[in-house]
């Protein structure tokens, strides 16, 4: 047994991944303050091959040094766009037919394992909140719902960049195959 070298990867160029088909998914980062996280949240969309990223409010955007010192390049390949407000990255969404959910704990919530694909929708978009308080309560409350991740210790939360690769990878698992064709 040994580790597989960078060339025996067999990942994407670039210009493959910009042309390949994606995982029908969004994420939007509502007020996520630390670059490290941005950077880590890009870092994964790469991995499932995400649509993109809606970068709202104080969320930085690339280019920008520290974020990069966690995209490790990612932002180079996964699309993002910069809102100035989640609610209307959420509305305009919606208008596009993609079915929303906070990223929060919710007594209103899904549980993550239980969630089922809507297959009417366009995609699903997934906002993630601030490190503190979370998805903002008016964003919340114009999602289309909420899912949590279980959780069974003693802290109330995980951080942003955690949350968001248990998410994706739960999603990209559970995203019609004939969409993401990977």
């Amino acid at each position: 047994m040994g580790k597989l070298r960078l060339h025996e990867l067999g990942r994407l160029t670039p210009d493959e991944f910009k042309a390949a088909k994606k995982t029908p998914v969004v994420v939007v980062l509502d007020q996520v303050r630390s670059l490290h996280n941005v950077g880590s949240i890009f870092r994964t969309s790469d991995a499932f091959r995400i649509e993109g990223l809606v970068l709202c409010g104080l969320t930085a955007t690339p280019p920008h040094p520290e974020l990069e010192k966690t995209a490790l390049g990612a932002t180079e390949v996964v699309d993002w766009v910069s809102c100035p407000s989640a609610l209307a990255a959420v509305k305009d969404l919606q208008r596009q037919g993609y079915k929303v959910y906070g990223v929060e704990q919710s007594t209103e919530r899904q549980w993550l394992q239980e969630f089922l694909w809507p297959l009417e929708a366009t995609g699903v978009a997934v906002v993630f909140g601030h490190e503190v308080r979370g998805v903002d309560n008016e964003v919340l409350a114009a999602c289309d719902g909420v899912l949590e991740i279980p959780q069974w210790g003693t802290k109330h939360s995980l951080n942003v960049s955690v949350s968001a690769g248990i998410v994706l990878w739960d999603l990209f698992q559970k995203a019609p195959k004939k969409e993401a064709q990977i």
